[in-house]
């Protein structure tokens, strides 16, 4: 979100001197949404007297959208560039990503990503909240396509940095208990309109929170994400399905259980039953197919933690992916990655490129930062560089990417 100071506005001479000013690396403006039906945890490093600087009324600032190319669908109110990256250009103005994604193409994202999709069609977010987010669903293709969305797989990923506390409900709900059945969901479904608590989460199963994992959740799994400070590379949608009726100590709206569901079909709680993927969701091995242990790379296998340990902690979608690097104490790497991505620095500070790279540790809403870039699939296949310039301190960044950078166990010998 931009200052009042700023100008927001796209032009070619900008686009252009910013990705040429950073040799394909590109610095970007934190993207702060709010939600009415959250309370902040106040873990995303905002200034504490800005978590509601966008007025009681549309609710606390509890995300941050990292190299996002899509805005939040939170209503009329929502602010003209709400959720959307802003590309900052070295003469001091900022450019809406999704128009520097028009403009560059597939010199910015790779032939393989424009060609088949025509856009940058992931991105990452933090979430904060106080409390666990209400029990919901997300849409498969075949539900969002009619709508004129896209589907909305999504993974986790618990930082230790941003999670010094765990807050009041550190517990996730995903999924349903093997032996339910589509009666006794629908049973809970219909109870949301009664008001109060519809008690939708007894049917589900609660996983504590571990830091340092995470979780794979596919389009169409129910979920009810834990009060931790969480990195989320998703697929670019903002399409879902509030399930639960009661959460945050309030109720939820009614018009958050509907708000995509296509017109002839609102009111009719058999529309929500076909968006539940019933396998997924109730699968045996829940844990097996979707928990996220992260694993080594082979060049960090290889350098045997000399300088950096870099591994990947998101790793089962085909939509996305995610790494975590960490560089050591005055030492330098440059590592080659195939595809553009987003980046953010989570502790210490140094250089990524040929920008400065710091984490951030108390951001005024409408303050520009040096903890988020984008790289070029050029860069990236070059190698970007990156320096950690304390004597003491780890540099700790996070890498989403798109579709088709599919990591890979190393071989053990």
């Amino acid at each position: 979100m931009a200052s009042q100071t700023q100008t927001v506005r796209f032009t070619r001479a900008a686009a252009e001197r910013a990705l040429d000013h950073g040799n394909g690396v590109v610095r970007l403006a934190p993207a702060w949404v709010p939600r009415v039906f959250s309370t902040p945890g106040r873990r995303l490093r905002l200034h504490p007297d800005d978590y509601y600087a966008l007025g009681k009324d549309r609710g606390g600032i509890d995300e941050r959208w990292l190299a996002s190319p899509i805005r939040a669908d939170n209503g009329p109110a929502a602010g003209e560039f709400e959720g959307l990256s802003l590309v900052v250009d070295p003469s001091g103005e900022l450019v809406p990503f999704d128009e520097f994604i028009d403009h560059h193409g597939a010199q910015l994202i790779g032939e393989r990503i424009w060609s088949r999709h025509g856009k940058w069609p992931a991105f990452a977010k933090f979430f904060d909240n106080e409390q666990a987010l209400p029990f919901h669903v997300h849409h498969r293709d075949e539900h969002a396509l009619p709508l004129g969305k896209v589907s909305k797989p999504e993974a986790y990923y618990y930082p230790p940095q941003l999670n010094n506390h765990l807050a009041a409900q550190p517990v996730s709900f995903l999924g349903l208990q093997p032996q339910v059945s589509r009666a006794e969901l629908r049973e809970r479904l219909v109870r949301f309109a009664d008001g109060g608590d519809n008690r939708i989460t007894e049917l589900s199963l609660g996983y504590r929170t571990r830091l340092g994992t995470g979780w794979d959740i596919p389009g169409g799994v129910l979920h009810a994400p834990a009060s931790v400070c969480t990195y989320e590379p998703q697929a670019a949608s903002d399409v879902l399905c509030m399930c639960e009726s009661w959460s945050n100590n309030r109720e939820v709206p009614d018009v958050l259980l509907w708000k995509d569901v296509p017109a002839d079909r609102a009111g009719d709680f058999d529309y929500i039953l076909e968006l539940i993927d019933w396998e997924r969701n109730v699968d045996p091995d829940f844990v097996a197919n979707r928990q996220l242990i992260p694993f080594e790379t082979e060049a960090s296998l290889a350098d045997g933690g000399a300088g950096f340990f870099e591994k990947w902690i998101v790793h089962k979608s085909t939509a996305f992916s995610a790494k975590e690097l960490t560089v050591l104490p005055r030492s330098a790497v440059t590592l080659p990655n195939q595809a553009a991505h987003g980046v953010v620095v989570v502790q210490g500070h140094g250089t990524f490129g040929g920008h400065d790279a710091a984490a951030a540790t108390t951001i005024r809403f409408g303050q520009l930062t040096d903890d988020e870039f984008f790289v070029s699939e050029a860069a990236a296949r070059a190698g970007v560089r990156v320096e950690n310039r304390s004597s003491t301190e780890p540099l700790v960044l996070l890498q989403h990417f798109g579709p088709g950078e599919l990591p890979h166990r190393p071989a053990v010998s």
